[in-house]
């Protein structure tokens, strides 16, 4: 998932020079945290490894984290078992039932649309 997924999200992204995080060419923001000074060695240590530099490394890692995040509790994950039922029933709904028909009365009544 790339960031131009999400609406709202400026669409002219570039990759950077290591070809693994895009830049967006907009305002940039400033994130700041304190860490203890063992988590900024342990961090610093695996950006070296990686040939980053720190903050790029910690903008490279929590926006794979985000990403991972947002796709993980923004999409729904079927079975192809599921999406045939689901599918089905889009193809042929069951009739309304006595409560569906009220939920829709009380929704036309008390919604304007």
């Amino acid at each position: 998932m790339d960031a131009k997924d999400f609406k709202g999200v400026d669409r002219s992204l570039e990759w950077c020079h290591i070809g693994t995080m895009q830049v967006i060419h907009s305002k940039n923001a400033r994130v700041v945290a304190r860490v203890p000074e063992q988590v900024r060695r342990v961090i610093q240590m695996a950006a070296d490894l990686q040939g980053a530099a720190l903050n790029q490394f910690l903008v490279q890692s929590a926006y794979k984290e985000a990403q991972q995040i947002v796709e993980r509790e923004t999409l729904i994950r079927l079975s192809e078992t599921q999406a045939k039922q689901v599918f089905a029933l889009l193809e042929n709904p069951p009739k309304p039932n006595a409560r569906l028909k009220r939920a829709a009365s009380l929704f036309k009544a008390n919604v304007r649309v």
